[in-house]
């Protein structure tokens, strides 16, 4: 047997090695990592409906990707011109990925790193894309994390997470009375479930959000909805402007919460 021909066979071998994987990752050899994955062949499946909303070129472009796992979207945006700079907090993911962007002949484009969301805000880096896919609902402090990466966000930001079902869409007012809070009970008000315990199995999925409340936050953090590639996913951008006055108090309380310095 050829060194070729025994190729696949030792990247299986290093696959079964740093199993379980989530994504399944095509690998030199037609060599899949999660071949019977319960999504199907995830997260390619996703990553084919929203790619088309994904500049061609990203020759020049920065990308953070935030929580990312064994790293699939770090590797396609990769092919796509782009520097990436991918992190995570589980050490096994990152083994996983670290490996497959060798596999890959990527890893001159991908650097991953471990490393909580919430030290981001003590780091002076933006990025022309943010990644943000699968993370917010496990986050303690999600609109703190989506503040964090919000100010990362030089150009474009892709973020997912999971929801409430329903697709209603509702524009607050920009006061509420105190005694019509009753418009509050109205299923399409911006509405974030906590979880207590458990979904599917996890106790860190946190946060079920309604669509409602996605947007709101996300304008909230300073960004403008482009578009919604796909369920539960939304393609933003810097721009959303306080309209309410009260920028300085949200400075202010970010400040506090990241004991971060203002620029001098």
């Amino acid at each position: 047997m050829t060194a070729a021909s025994s190729l696949p066979a030792e990247v299986t071998g290093a696959v079964d090695a740093l199993g379980p994987w989530f994504h399944n990752l095509h690998l030199p050899g037609e060599v899949q990592t999660a071949p019977d994955h319960a999504l199907g062949d995830f997260p390619r499946n996703k990553w084919l409906v929203i790619e088309p909303h994904v500049p061609d070129d990203l020759q020049g472009w920065t990308v953070l990707d935030v929580g990312c796992n064994a790293g699939f979207y770090s590797f396609e945006l990769a092919r796509r011109g782009a520097t990436v700079h991918a992190i995570d907090l589980d050490e096994h993911y990152l083994r996983q990925a670290r490996w497959a962007a060798e596999q890959l002949e990527l890893a001159d484009r991908v650097t991953f790193e471990k490393l909580p969301i919430y030290q981001l805000a003590q780091r002076p880096q933006r990025y022309d894309l943010v990644w943000f896919m699968g993370v917010l609902y496990h986050l303690r402090y999600p609109l703190l994390g989506l503040d964090i990466v919000a100010r990362k966000t030089r150009r474009l930001m892709m973020f997912q997470t999971m929801t409430i079902p329903g697709e209603e869409s509702f524009m607050p007012p920009d006061d509420v009375p105190l005694d019509q809070r009753r418009m509050l009970c109205d299923p399409a008000w911006p509405t974030m479930a906590f979880i207590e315990r458990r979904v599917a199995g996890d106790p860190t999925n946190w946060w079920a959000a309604n669509p409602s409340c996605v947007e709101a936050m996300l304008r909230s953090s300073g960004m403008r909805l482009v578009t919604r590639p796909a369920h539960e996913v939304y393609l933003c951008e810097p721009g959303a402007n306080d309209g309410l006055g009260i920028g300085h108090l949200k400075e202010d309380e970010y400040l506090a919460a990241t004991q971060f310095s203002p620029r001098t």
